[in-house]
């Protein structure tokens, strides 16, 4: 290995991780790197950068620049434990067993507080495995989890899980200060005030928790690898200020432990939060802001007052009286019409929890706290005055009336003093969250806010219910007033049960006043917020303000079928649709453009995974079940692999993890992927797909032994337009076609959707695939939208389906066998199928064992009673072909044999007059004959091809092969050569058999490329043999032989360098093992 800079060769540190070396690649990549052992040195892992986002995130922390202090992180003292989640295989994509092992090293090390700047949206908030653990480290193992909230705002509800969804995390948001962005961001003109970035991700979350709990610096100068080519570089986002806020929390640990004061999450969280400093000036910036901008010293003054106080967390579950519901909320979220106009009743639960291992007499019993409950909007909310609690938790009922609000986004809070240390701030708070939405009262419904006026770093934000029967939106922003460029967030957000937020963004650059359109699609009845934002650093340095205009139109087109599944059968599917807002136009379009295959496992293994990282705190092992599954390409295409149940969730899955490995015969990786699947370009060819699956339940990985899997497969060229038609019998007869029409407010039309033509159904699509694709209705305005037939280009599209049918019956089974019975005796007719089925049986003997293959050849032999049959000497070559012996001159004496008794067998004659003439295909049994002598002369051509690959194979085990290459040289060149003695020699043979195949066949086809390299190579033509198997490899990629064939034509030809090259491509070509998961 590599260690310190010095080369140390099969030097492996007992335990790396203690002795802290590293290495370096090589001075030109200047790549750092550093080793760990596992399984008793079975498994060597080399771990380096996926980027250098997590070098930045520990220097914001860490650093420590003794000679340069004002270099230095936050708390530069502090240790650093590095837990790589993002896996290089997938970019820099966090797993699910990355982030299990991180916990589990984070107890191991026993550290005290863990910075994780990764995140995803979630369907979910605080929920699945991960969550789970990270409530374990938390609560049971004192840790305190710090984690950036996301970068996904300006809009409401876009906190990404973990950082900004789970009760146990602190989420931080990303706060830009005056003077960073004077400094850092070199600004002509920093903001009068510091404020959140543009983009940091906004709360409340889909259950009403806060989602922002601090804000901390989002950006900074910090040091970077040294791969890069620089020691330090300036990044912005969430993921700094997550650093930035736990390099906080380390220094006040760090104090904590050296005053002798229990460190506890619980109340290191506390005393962050409620000695911040607020963040703008109105109730609802703390959805931006959290509870304000984190103050260390303070917090950590806070933690010394608070020493003696038992370290409680309040736990608080919220349900709307008198509704039953399995689900529990962390705060009150009214965004819908239904509630802001009404007066609701909401039961809060509040139960004190204390670490794992509390004493409970010491500790439990004796807890009770008089709380003072009080809200900061009393006119909407009201709850009660005061509240005893003990350990057992208390509820009480909170009373929201947001009936007199005024349209537009409203925060309100119901918290609770300690009525006898009312110094400690909230203990506990319930957000109120309310967006009352404009209605829109015009016909056709359209809404106009103008006059908006805007500065670097203003959000404007509207909330409109979106009219029963909309669609999609089409909206017209104006900008005017402002003389430099200024750049916008607009944005959309809508909730819906059971789903992640439906969002649509874009960014627009105004370079001058002007107008620009968009288009997108929206959910009837649901509230939706529009946001416009002038980003943050956008316009500084110019006096004016800009002023905007925004016009958004709802249409719509409401359909009967959400979803359209075509069975299969010949039969259309009626679709009803309506326009309920405004007259639109009808023209629907719909394209099947992929297709899935089911698979099941064709094996599985559950294994106890290694005890090394793969055991959990609480001493439980993780399990892995890894499915194995088949799957074949007949031609190169772009797949994917699909797992309904498992995939695009990786924080909100009960699963721990998931990952997937494509791999041809040869154990070559072509793709990897996780709970986000990505097409892959494969070559033609058989593979194998491995899905490893991890949890410590035993029961929930047996239950998933036959998990169905689907390959994807985009059809490009092969995708099918689907047609429509006003008559249910307009599939079958080609009539009643359908293009568009407009439709009138309140009216209904209806028409249908036809399944694809047979002829129009791609290749190799089996029974029991679907095709899938999309159908679209509405055309919007083509200022807004040009979709032509493509419905993936329309803002709204939904998904339609085909049920692949069994395949058509042979319709030349038995065809003729009518006209051939009336010429032919019984017994002759009887003769022959006797005759077929013996061939039949022959064809379907195994031959795997000596006493096997010894039976085929009994057979073989006494159906030698039907001489000259082609076919069945046809098949007798083939059976030959698939023979493993150990006596391969034997064997191929035998084919070459088997080879001549097919071509002798047949007419050449006779077969090549036939060929050589456009007969009639009106005459009796024309068609009938013309099938049999194709099917003749492609028996012929296999004859010929494979003998003389055979004639090549013996003459290699004979030592003929100098001969057949000198006969091959005199013989094309021109030039005298040895031939044999005596007889017809295989080199005389080869040159025969190969010529007689140039007459039937076009000896260039990739079919015969291995008879033509053969021929070019022992012909002296290296060359033209070495693109015949440029060309051979370009067909079959997968075959090793081919590879070692250029090496050897490379080598010949004297190309050293190319030589050496394709040598170490062998290695990733062809490996000698799988790789692990």
């Amino acid at each position: 290995m590599w260690s310190c800079g010095e080369k140390k060769l099969g030097q492996v540190p007992n335990n790396p991780t203690i002795e802290q070396k590293y290495g370096v690649f090589s001075k030109l990549d200047a790549c750092t790197f550093v080793t760990n052992v596992y399984n008793e040195g079975t498994i060597l892992s080399i771990v380096t950068d996926s980027s250098p986002h997590g070098t930045h995130v520990a220097g914001i922390t860490t650093a420590f620049h003794p000679t340069e202090p004002l270099l230095n992180g936050i708390a530069p003292g502090a240790q650093v434990v590095s837990c790589k989640i993002g896996d290089s295989r997938l970019g820099s994509m966090e797993t699910g067993t990355g982030l299990t092992r991180a916990l589990i090293s984070v107890v191991e090390h026993k550290c005290d507080v863990i910075n994780m700047s990764y995140g995803e949206y979630t369907m979910f908030p605080d929920y699945g495995r991960f969550v789970e653990l990270v409530d374990e480290v938390v609560n049971k193992y004192r840790v305190v989890f710090v984690s950036s909230a996301g970068n996904n705002g300006p809009a409401l509800t876009t906190v990404g899980a973990p950082g900004g969804t789970t009760s146990s995390i602190i989420g931080v948001g990303a706060y830009v200060s005056p003077a960073m962005a004077a400094g850092a961001h070199a600004l002509v003109e920093a903001p009068s005030e510091g404020l959140e970035y543009t983009w940091s991700s906004r709360g409340p979350t889909a259950d009403g928790d806060l989602g922002i709990y601090v804000s901390a610096p989002g950006g900074a100068v910090a040091p970077v690898p040294t791969w890069t080519l620089q020691r330090r570089q300036l990044m912005n986002g969430t993921s700094m200020s997550s650093p930035s806020a736990c390099g906080g929390v380390a220094l006040i640990i760090g104090a904590m432990k050296a005053k002798g004061i229990h460190v506890s999450p619980y109340s290191v969280r506390k005393a962050l939060e409620n000695t911040c400093t607020p963040i703008g000036c109105l109730p609802e910036d703390k959805l931006s802001n959290g509870h304000g901008l984190i103050q260390i010293d303070k917090a950590f003054e806070y933690a010394q007052k608070a020493a003696e106080l038992p370290c409680i967390w309040y736990k608080i579950s919220i349900t709307q009286a008198g509704k039953t519901t399995s689900s529990k909320l962390r705060g009150i979220y009214l965004r819908e019409a239904s509630y802001c106009d009404q007066s609701t009743e909401w039961t809060v639960q509040v139960d004190p929890q204390f670490h794992e291992g509390a004493s409970n007499l010491e500790q439990l019993v004796p807890y009770e706290e008089c709380i003072e409950l009080h809200s900061s909007g009393k006119d909407v909310v009201k709850a009660p005055d005061y509240l005893l609690l003990t350990y057992n938790g208390r509820s009480f009922n909170v009373v929201v009336d947001p009936t007199k609000l005024s349209d537009g986004l409203h925060y309100f809070e119901v918290y609770g003093i300690d009525c006898k240390a009312p110094w400690r701030g909230p203990l506990f708070r319930i957000p109120v969250t309310i967006t009352k939405p404009k209605i829109v009262e015009t016909q056709p419904p359209l809404i106009t806010f103008s006059g908006l006026s805007f500065q670097p770093g203003h959000i404007v934000r509207k909330y409109i219910k979106v009219p029963y029967g909309a669609t999609w939106v089409e909206a017209t922003m104006r900008t005017s007033g402002h003389d430099t460029s200024r750049r916008f967030y607009i944005d959309a957000v809508q909730i819906s049960p059971l789903k992640r937020p439906i969002k649509w963004e874009s960014s627009a650059l105004f370079s001058s006043p002007s107008t620009k359109s968009f288009t997108f699609s929206v959910e009837g009845g649901l509230t939706m917020e529009l946001v416009i934002a002038q980003f943050w650093s956008s316009g500084v340095g110019s006096n004016e303000s800009a002023v905007v205009e925004i016009e958004v139109a709802f249409h719509g087109i409401d359909v009967s079928k959400d979803e359209v599944v075509l069975d299969g059968s010949e039969a259309p599917v009626r679709i009803e649709a309506q326009a309920l807002l405004s007259s639109e136009k009808l023209a629907p379009t719909a394209k099947l453009n992929k297709i899935r295959v089911p698979y099941r496992p064709t094996d599985s293994k559950l294994s106890a995974l290694s005890a090394d990282r793969d055991k959990l705190p609480s001493g439980k092992q993780i399990l892995a079940l890894t499915l194995t599954y088949k799957f074949k390409l007949e031609d190169a295409a772009e797949v994917k692999p699909q797992i309904p149940l498992l995939n695009n969730r990786i924080y909100d899955n009960k699963f721990e993890s998931q990952f997937y490995m494509i791999s041809d015969s040869n154990k070559r990786v072509y793709a990897m992927g996780d709970v986000y699947p990505d097409y892959a370009k494969l070559p033609k060819g058989e593979y194998t797909l491995r899905l490893h699956l991890r949890h410590e339940n035993v029961q929930y990985l047996e239950n998933l032994k036959q998990l169905v899997l689907f390959i994807e497969r985009k059809l490009d060229k092969e995708a099918v337009q689907l047609s429509f038609y006003t008559q249910p019998d307009g599939p079958v007869t080609g009539t009643g076609s359908y293009r568009l029409s407009t439709l009138d407010p309140g009216s209904k039309e209806a028409f249908y959707v036809g399944p694809p033509t047979k002829d129009k159904l791609p290749k190799n699509s089996p029974e029991g695939s679907v095709l899938l694709g999309a159908i679209s209705y509405g055309k919007p305005s083509t200022v807004v939208s040009d979709q032509g037939n493509d419905p993936e280009k329309n803002p709204v599209s939904y998904q339609i389906t085909y049920q692949v049918p069994p395949a058509k019956v042979d319709e030349d089974k038995g065809k003729n066998s009518n006209s051939k019975t009336s010429k032919k005796s019984v017994s002759e007719i009887l003769e022959e199928e006797v005759r077929d089925v013996k061939i039949k049986v022959l064809a379907n003997l195994k031959q795997g064992t000596d006493e096997e293959r010894a039976e085929w050849k009994r057979l073989s032999v006494t159906l030698k009673e039907y001489p000259k049959y082609t076919p069945l000497l046809a098949q007798i070559l083939e059976g030959l072909l698939s023979q493993e012996v150990e006596d391969k001159t034997q064997h191929y004496e035998e084919v070459i044999a088997a080879a001549d008794e097919v071509v002798n067998s047949i007419d050449r004659d006779e077969l090549a007059k036939f060929l050589s003439i456009k007969g009639d295909p009106e005459e009796e049994d024309f068609e009938e004959t013309k099938k049999k002598m194709e099917t003749t002369r492609d028996q012929l051509v296999e004859a010929l091809y494979q003998k003389g690959l055979a004639l090549v194979e013996a003459a290699s085990l004979k030592g003929e092969m100098a001969a057949l290459a000198a006969n091959l040289d005199a013989e094309v060149v021109g030039k005298p050569g040895g031939g044999g003695g005596g007889g017809e020699s295989s080199v005389d043979l080869f040159e025969e058999t190969f010529k007689e195949l140039q007459k039937w066949a076009d000896a260039k086809s990739s079919k015969y490329s291995t008879l033509v390299m053969i021929r070019e190579r022992h012909s002296g033509r290296l060359g033209t043999a070495l693109k015949v198997v440029n060309g051979m490899i370009e067909e079959e990629s997968g075959k090793k032989k081919l590879y070692e064939e250029r090496i050897w034509l490379l080598e010949q030809s004297g190309w050293g360098h190319l030589v050496a090259y394709e040598k170490q491509w062998m290695l990733v070509r062809f490996p000698p093992t799988l790789p692990l998961f």
